[in-house]
């Protein structure tokens, strides 16, 4: 289905893959790319549980938008395991004006999209998606 707002359709496969991080946590993050041919949404990378946050944040290009959702593990203060899936809208400074347009007016009906989202970043600069930052925002 099409988003209203931009045009842009949402690859099944964004569904699917959110899905298995939700459900089977078979990855540890989704990143999401907006095709400007296909006027869709689609997969750009998988990340494997092995891999890290830092892994994570290299993935984000320092001048393109991304959409992306990030499966946090952490422990609670009372000593707790507890998990949070974060969405990501990324978009530098440096990124096209166009660009940043197009993620922004698609980003709340992609992010409807994906049931279960429990925490939300916007993020333009490195420093402002942390992993203190982040896991701050968890607890």
């Amino acid at each position: 289905m099409a988003n209203s707002a931009s045009g842009l359709a949402v690859n099944d496969e964004c569904k699917f893959k959110f899905q298995e991080l939700k459900a089977r946590r078979g990855f540890r993050f989704i990143v999401f790319k907006i095709d400007d041919k296909a006027m869709e949404i689609k997969v750009e990378r998988l990340g494997q549980t092995a891999e890290g946050y830092e892994d994570f944040a290299a993935t984000l290009p320092a001048d393109e938008c991304r959409y992306a959702v990030y499966d946090l593990d952490f422990v609670t203060d009372e000593n707790c395991q507890k998990s949070k899936i974060f969405f990501f809208s990324w978009s530098p400074d440096t990124a096209r004006t166009r660009s940043k347009m197009l993620y922004a007016s698609s980003k709340d009906r992609f992010r409807r999209e994906l049931d279960g989202i429990q925490c939300e970043i916007q993020a333009t600069d490195p420093s402002e998606m942390s992993l203190d930052i982040i896991r701050a925002r968890a607890h």
